[in-house]
């Protein structure tokens, strides 16, 4: 029922080939999953190599991270496939170029400090054990750390949104399906904003990417994988995938392009490019106007 490797092996060239198994998981997938042969010559002269599945130009279909080695790597293939389970494909990526090991937190990062939180201590004491017991707990459970990881970007969002002047009532919004933050600006109507991770391979210009849509869909309605305008005022893409600090790039999501299929729909491929600002404040001004 459930698929928690997917992988292929070539016993006579020696190596294999391992897709993201969340993705094609319980679904069927299709008879064949390709790749091409300079990946098989990456991984033969690298020994462990990661790349993202190749599309049809101009193809919708959600990005996915394979990575590949060679025999005295696949131990490490089957760690980083519980480490990365669930992850979306940019810290999918990321825990490729680390073979799952887990990562070490930039240098800039006091962790005394957030070891000192009174939440963390009041979590301690609810759960009856100290801060390293709750967070050795997390780190050790695969399903708790995925889905602290995603709250951690939303967190650090609502933490340099609250620090602009002007911004009141921002808070993260807990509901299953809608967007991440609402806030509002000068004493506008409220703003809502969709947090997005970026993936780890940039466009041939150097340009970060989102792939921007949804991780479910309605088999009736396979556009409603795709997010229309009128879902939330603004994106917001996250960085870490890329610099591994917790930085954000803005853009309004009417100046997005239209999907080329879905009328209504924005199109799930993006490059983070002029049409984005770190100017936070302007932004939000020009999506205040906007409502």
């Amino acid at each position: 029922m459930y698929t928690t490797l997917l992988v292929g092996i070539s016993p006579d060239e020696g190596f294999f080939v391992g897709y993201d198994p969340v993705l094609h998981s319980p679904t069927k997938h299709y008879i064949s999953l390709e790749f091409k042969e300079a990946f098989v010559e990456q991984i033969q002269a690298k020994r462990w190599a990661w790349v993202e599945r190749s599309r049809r130009t101009g193809s919708e279909e959600p990005v996915e991270t394979i990575v590949g080695g060679l025999p005295k790597s696949f131990l490490d293939y089957v760690r980083f496939e519980r480490e990365a389970r669930g992850e979306d494909q940019g810290h999918r990526a990321l825990l490729a170029d680390n073979r799952g090991a887990i990562l070490r937190p930039p240098v800039n990062v006091k962790t005394d400090d957030a070891a000192r939180s009174p939440y963390v201590h009041a979590l301690s004491r609810e759960f009856e054990m100290s801060e390293d017991e709750v967070l050795t707990l997390i780190a050790g459970a695969k399903r708790l750390k995925m889905a602290v990881r995603g709250w951690v970007a939303e967190a650090h969002l609502v933490r340099k949104l609250q620090q602009v002047d002007g911004v009141t009532d921002c808070e993260r919004i807990e509901a299953e399906g809608g967007p991440d933050v609402q806030l509002r600006f000068e004493d506008s109507d409220l703003l809502f904003v969709e947090c997005k991770n970026v993936l780890r391979d940039r466009t041939r210009d150097g340009l970060p990417r989102l792939d921007f849509q949804r991780t479910r869909t309605s088999k009736k309605d396979p556009c409603s994988r795709y997010y229309s305008a009128k879902d939330f005022s603004l994106v917001a893409a996250c960085l870490h995938a890329l610099t591994q600090q917790w930085d954000y790039s803005f853009a309004l999501t009417d100046q997005l392009e239209p999907h080329k299929k879905c009328e209504g729909k924005l199109s799930s491929n993006v490059a983070v490019d002029n049409r984005w600002t770190t100017d936070i404040r302007g932004i939000l001004g020009e999506a205040a106007e906007q409502r």
